[in-house]
């Protein structure tokens, strides 16, 4: 089955109503794409979760090495890793019973994709969440 992401309609109404985001693979340097995006995503006011090993902070919150370690489960993970790794995320998304999973561009699995969707997780793959909250004009309620 191909995969196909939720309308513009459907990404709004999502952006709108998450609050919480686990960032896996923040990286704690601002030159890069996934710290941009975050520190975007949190001047729009959304909690950011850093889910990375090895570092303890980023962007002012503390950090987590993986999904399993986190304290609460976030209302969205959004991915900044390579896409063979996207099934392992899946599957802790899955078993944790996270409900929204968004694959940045360039983080493309289909197969995983249709696996969390299958397992009812809203997913978009392949987008920026930062542009597409820009784009439609959506931030948390």
């Amino acid at each position: 089955m191909q995969f196909i992401n939720p309308t513009s309609d459907e990404i709004s109404c999502l952006l709108r109503e998450v609050h919480s985001i686990a960032v896996v693979g923040l990286s704690p340097n601002p030159a890069r794409p996934s710290f941009r995006v975050a520190q975007g995503l949190q001047g729009f006011g959304y909690r950011i979760i850093p889910v990375r090993p090895m570092i303890t902070e980023v962007l002012g919150e503390k950090a987590f090495p993986d999904l399993e370690s986190l304290p609460e489960i976030p209302d969205i993970v959004d991915v900044f890793r390579a896409s063979e790794h996207v099934p392992a995320i899946v599957e802790s998304c899955i078993k944790l019973g996270i409900k929204n999973l968004w694959l940045q561009e360039g983080v493309v699995n289909e197969d995983a994709a249709n696996r969390a969707l299958n397992a009812g997780i809203t997913v978009i793959m392949d987008r920026c969440m930062w542009r597409e909250a820009v784009r439609l004009g959506a931030h948390p309620s």
